[in-house]
């Protein structure tokens, strides 16, 4: 933590307690994960920003000019206290009118502390000018395992040497914008803003809001001026330049437009083009138009976190922007939803502190969850569900893991990992299941409404939630946000006299709470499905119910929707029944997971049936796990094998398909290797290759080198891989 200098004439001992606990925060002799992280304290709010800049490349510098608006939150104050990172400071000064009144200030290099002329009160705002420059790459920066730098901005390419095209690009999460522009980086605070950037007029720009004025300066540079007319937390201001171009698309009346390298922009609306159903499908789904004057997306070289969700303006990573070629093989859809909902849970309405990240992180994901179901069915919805889970149950070990919202942490960049994004996505969508669709958006559309513009955090979520459905969610938030870990259950069936009985056993750690879990349980029986309810509370428990005759099979949580793991001692025939019978996508995948590894006959139906199941990527888990020694099965498999290898959709099916089929060393399928070195996936290239050079190494070694430089660098690194995978 950054340490925190207030220097109040008069204060209240409120205030004082309050200063003393965040100098305690920065004690670094403490236990990091002894310190309770507390929101920031409010002594002034922004009110708004005015920067004009330039950049000096060769010095990798920014020149600044800021006007900052501000007032005191409550309190009447005489000092102000700025994250300013590295900074030289030229003049600082009070504007009174037209008098410009110079202040006494110190600096450690990382804050700014300032005298102000005197005291105000929290009905006065006051304008402060600062002349700065920023030196982002001298300063001695460390990040996290999400956000691995925090400089702020970034030159890539300043000299202009070699092909790599020259940019500038900056990134403000967690609290780096400070390292570009003085201000109170926390995610409590708002500000509107207004930024002019004089650049090379070959140059684009983009930053927050609307491009207001853009001016040509007779020495061959241009001044754009962006406006951003709604209050935003200073980490989602945004800046980039560089030679991109612009696709221009629209959503009800508002720009939508794709910033993005030369090369790659003939291809912007396969990369970007569902971002207005997108913005469409969101709206309605929140009952919240999309708050934003535009909405802009841009990918940068060298970004090193993914992508982030600068107010109405998405920084992306190089790796989104893909040729059409590309395209066939993959698509970063998943991350353009993900960013997107940020504009509603992380922009509109901000996380107040670190401590309650899931607020933003856990709701994206949401999001993403459920546009993959309203763009492409309730499969696919559950499909990223699952993946979701796995995620949150590796980040576990014995049912251990920390909580959602969390006020013990190391590096407040560490709340970035699968608990905060994976784990809050699939507790959402427990709690959607268990008030109903209906009950659950109208919720979050009073928590979205209801602090607009403003930041929010999770008991903040409970009271809207409260307020809808006239129930207390305490319980829920207790077990799911401010408590860690995620129940294991051992389930032992039995079926006597008319009964079916169930013990249950939560095998979690002794140290992870004993969870409270209302769930379903599906009896299928003769043809017929019976569902119960039952409550699961203790760490052993029964359950017994009337069911007139042994039950073919019993789903355990048929929503699936129980954050955890279950241990129910099946056998393969139930995962046949299962497959078959009750395919929803967990159970499909966890039955083709069981037949990976098991030999019997019955597995190996369940393989062949997933050779045509309606995910890839079950039918590239069928693939490899297959036997073809099972002539019971091998015929039927073989010819799915072709097909999938000459005609599937997903490249990365056909891929496994034509290795698989090379596995079996028959030479009938050497005609099917080399005409796949000829396709136009990357995927199916290098599966061929891969494939060929199980009859002759001599043909594959001369297939791959009469490919060109562009498709080699493309397919070598597919080759690796399929090499090092199992068939």
């Amino acid at each position: 933590m950054n340490k925190l200098f207030l220097k109040y004439s008069v204060l209240s001992l409120i205030c004082l307690i309050s200063q003393k606990t965040v100098a305690q925060n920065a004690d670094s002799n403490k236990d990091p994960l002894s310190i309770y992280r507390v929101t920031a304290l409010k002594v002034n709010d922004l009110v708004h920003t005015k920067l004009e800049v330039s950049f000096d490349y060769g010095k990798r510098y920014l020149y600044g000019k800021e006007w900052l608006t501000l007032k005191p939150h409550f309190y009447e104050t005489d000092s102000l206290t700025l994250d300013a990172k590295g900074m030289d400071f030229k003049e600082i000064v009070m504007i009174d009118g037209k008098k410009n009144i110079p202040l006494k200030y110190t600096y450690d290099n990382e804050q700014l502390f300032i005298t102000l002329n005197r005291k105000y009160k929290s009905t006065e705002k006051y304008t402060i000018f600062i002349n700065y420059t920023a030196k982002p790459e001298e300063l001695k920066t460390k990040g996290g395992e999400s956000i691995t730098d925090s400089k702020g901005l970034y030159f890539v390419n300043p000299d202009g040497k070699g092909d790599k095209p020259v940019q500038i690009w900056t990134q403000g999460e967690t609290e780096a914008s400070s390292c570009w522009f003085p201000t109170i980086d926390k995610p409590n605070q708002k500000t509107t803003s207004e930024i002019a950037m004089t650049v090379d007029a070959k140059y684009t720009t983009l930053s927050n809001g609307k491009l207001a004025l853009q001016k040509d300066n007779k020495n061959g540079t241009r001044t754009d001026i962006w406006k951003m007319e709604q209050p935003n937390a200073p980490y989602l201001f945004m800046m980039a330049v560089g030679d991109f171009k612009i696709y221009k698309d629209s959503y009800n009346g508002k720009e939508v437009n794709y910033y993005l390298e030369p090369k790659y922009a003939p291809y912007a609306k396969q990369i970007f083009g569902k971002t207005p159903d997108m913005m469409n499908f969101y709206s309605k789904m929140l009952n919240v138009e999309y708050p934003w004057a535009k909405y802009a997306q841009i990918v940068c070289r060298d970004y090193f976190s993914g992508a982030m969700e600068n107010t109405s303006a998405t920084l992306h990573g190089e790796y989104v922007q893909k040729t059409a070629r590309e395209l066939l093989d993959d698509n970063q859809e998943s991350t353009v939803a993900h960013e997107l909902f940020h504009q509603w849970f992380g922009d509109y309405v901000t996380a107040e502190s670190w401590s309650n990240l899931t607020m933003n992180e856990s709701f994206a994901t949401f999001g993403e969850v459920l546009w993959h179901g309203h763009d492409a069915g309730q499969d696919a919805e559950d499909r990223s569900r699952y993946e979701k889970l796995q995620n949150c149950l590796r980040s576990s070990k014995d049912g251990i893991s920390p909580p959602l919202a969390r006020f013990h942490y190391k590096n407040r960049d560490d709340m970035f990992d699968n608990i905060s994004y994976s784990k809050g996505s699939i507790i959402l969508y427990a709690a959607k299941n268990q008030m109903g669709d209906a009950a659950f958006f109208k919720s979050l559309h009073h928590y979205l409404t209801t602090n607009a513009y403003k930041s929010g955090e999770t008991h903040q979520l409970r009271l809207s939630m409260e307020e809808i459905t006239g129930k207390d969610w305490s319980p829920y938030f207790n077990q799911w946000y401010y408590q860690g870990g995620n129940p294991i259950l051992n389930i032992e069936y039995g079926y006597t006299n008319g009964k079916v009985t169930m013990a249950v056993k939560q095998i979690q750690d002794k140290s992870v709470q004993t969870f409270n879990l209302p769930l379903k349980v599906d009896f299928y029986v003769n043809g017929t499905k019976i569902t119960k309810d039952i409550l699961i509370e203790k760490r052993e428990q029964n359950f017994s119910f009337d069911i007139p005759s042994q039950p073919d099979f019993i789903d355990l949580d048929p929503d699936k929707i129980l954050v955890g793991q279950v241990l129910d001692n099946k056998k393969i025939t139930d995962y046949l029944y299962q497959y078959k019978k009750v395919p929803s996508y967990y159970n499909r995948i966890e039955a083709i997971k069981f037949a990976s590894k098991d030999k019997s006959h019955e597995a190996q139906l369940i393989l062949l049936a997933g050779l045509e199941d309606q995910q890839e990527d079950l039918r590239v888990l069928s693939i490899k796990a297959i036997d073809l020694a099972d002539n019971q099965i091998k015929n039927a498999a073989i010819k799915t094998l072709l097909n999938i290898a000459q005609n599937d959709k997903k490249t990365i099916a056909r891929a496994a398909a034509i290795i698989k089929l090379a596995s079996t060393n028959d030479s009938s399928y050497k005609t099917l290797m080399v005409e796949s070195t000829k396709n136009q996936s990357y995927n199916v290239i290098a599966a061929g290759i891969c494939g060929l050079s199980k009859f002759s190494t001599d043909e594959a070694d001369k297939a791959l080198a009469a490919l060109d430089e562009d498709t080699k660098n493309h397919v070598n690194p597919l080759i690796k891989k399929f090499n090092n995978q199992k068939y």
